[in-house]
């Protein structure tokens, strides 16, 4: 199927995809979105972190309709093969067909969310198209953090129902989106002479995935276990004194390998009896959700130093205690995660260890009972604890009116919407917070494997979408 640029939602997709948009670095693509209002004599604003907000009066017969917001994010992730030479600060992305299908060569595509960006300016130069005012909100930092629209403000938002172009499926609409709060827990330990034998508790072979998209799959935390086969060796009278914690890289990443390094006067035998006692019930424990999980324990060279009793208690009692991973399922939606939290990074540098567990949930209140047990814990055992950032959450509302109107538009031809929940973070949770009334449906053409250099854009479903999309702004003469 061709490409064609003579379509303007392909032809802005094509304009856009000439400039380099990853995260933090979106000024160029948004300078470009504000040169296009000015083209189009539309008022825009565009704040410091460079979201860009423009609006067009409504078409003749909606002037009465309320504001209807449409928003999409201007960044994408970059991600390229091992072979690429591709320079994502400065090269322009290499788009090719593939039978059906928009690929990019060698690099991300970008889909994510550059049909929603396209979709917009299309619809916003189209004076054909019957719509309602609208506000159309272009954000940055999305794949980060949602950083962009964390910047924006109650006061510079005017309408009260919102179209998010940052969907998928076509017919398939988002219902709930969980909220997030990132913590910090970190803690000196207070070193002493070593003149115990070392070893090292190394656990791997665990499956990992996204701490929203895979946490209710009760997989293994490799932080988690290895403090589980400690305490558990403590518990059958082996002592125990750490000297080093290594365990994950991203912190919306269950850990999928750990090393642990610690000493002990304990008789070795004794040891590993121990620890391949513990990883024996875990590995059947694991036989369904992660059959690959392997824990070894093997000698290392002797340190000078190792923690104290009291530190290295208090760290291994923290991360023992603390809750993880899969807590609550919603009532409301079968099979969503209602509330999660996951330890995703332990990492020591000298002797101080951190530590980064993020929290999620479409309640806010999920996000508070969890905060209120990491201090409590953190009070008693006396490691240093701090919310970094947090975002609202998005719950589920069995009234939606934009949603019937997708329905009704879905029916029209021969089609019915999907309605699903996730329990990733999504910007739709950012608007909520800003205005808890606010009537939400995500929106977007079919596409795949997005985030690596496999993502493909299927052509068909981004033509098909586009007049979808149309459709429903139509409805929204209310």
């Amino acid at each position: 199927m061709e490409f064609d640029l003579k379509k303007r939602h392909c032809y802005w997709f094509h304009e856009i995809s000439k400039i380099p948009r990853g995260s933090r670095n979106e000024k160029a693509v948004s300078d470009f979105v504000v040169q296009f209002a000015k083209d189009h004599g539309l008022q825009w604003h565009q704040d410091e972190v460079f979201n860009v907000t423009i609006d067009k009066p409504a078409s003749k017969g909606y002037e009465n309709a309320s504001v209807l917001i449409l928003q999409a994010h201007m960044d994408m992730v970059c991600e390229k093969t091992a072979g690429s030479h591709h320079d994502f600060l400065k090269d322009p992305l290499d788009l090719y067909t593939d039978g059906d299908l928009l690929k990019a060569k060698g690099t991300t595509l970008g889909a994510d969310d550059g049909t929603g960006v396209a979709y917009m300016l299309a619809i916003l130069e189209d004076e054909t198209l019957p719509h309602p005012p609208l506000e159309c909100i272009f954000t940055t930092m999305e794949e980060i953090g949602l950083l962009g629209a964390e910047k924006l403000k109650k006061e510079d938002i005017h309408g009260h129902r919102l179209i998010s172009l940052d969907g998928g499926g076509e017919v398939v609409t988002a219902a709930s989106s969980a909220g997030g709060c990132d913590v910090n827990l970190d803690i000196d330990l207070h070193m002493v002479t070593n003149s115990d034998p070392a070893y090292v508790l190394h656990v791997y072979g665990l499956q990992g995935g996204h701490s929203g998209g895979e946490i209710h799959k009760e997989r293994g935390n490799a932080n988690i276990l290895a403090v589980r086969i400690l305490e558990e060796a403590e518990s059958a009278g082996i002592r125990i004194n750490l000297v080093s914690l290594e365990g994950g890289t991203k912190d919306n990443a269950i850990t999928r390998e750990a090393e642990y390094v610690f000493t002990t006067a304990a008789d070795p035998s004794g040891l590993l009896a121990s620890v391949k006692k513990s990883a024996a019930a875990i590995k059947e424990e694991l036989k369904i959700s992660d059959p690959g999980f392997t824990a070894d324990c093997t000698p290392v060279r002797m340190p000078e130093e190792h923690a104290g009793d009291s530190s290295s208690s208090a760290l291994l009692d923290m991360i023992y205690l603390m809750p993880n991973g899969f807590q609550h399922k919603s009532l409301a939606i079968e099979g969503l995660t209602l509330t999660s939290l996951n330890l995703g990074i332990v990492h020591t540098e000298g002797n101080h260890v951190h530590m980064q567990t993020l929290i999620r949930s479409a309640l806010e209140s999920g996000v508070d009972n969890l905060l209120g047990i990491l201090r409590k814990l953190s009070s008693i055992l006396d490691i240093s604890m701090e919310v970094v950032t947090r975002y609202p959450g998005w719950n589920y509302s069995q009234v939606s009116p934009m949603r019937d109107k997708y329905a009704k538009v879905a029916e029209a031809h021969g089609r019915k919407l999907e309605v699903s929940a996730g329990h990733g973070g999504l910007e739709c949770s950012i608007f909520k917070g800003l205005d808890p009334a606010m009537d939400i449906i995500t929106f977007g053409p079919v596409s795949r494997y997005i985030h690596t250099p496999e993502e493909e854009l299927d052509l068909a479903s981004f033509d098909r979408a586009y007049d979808l999309l149309k459709e429903i702004i139509a409805l929204c003469k209310d």
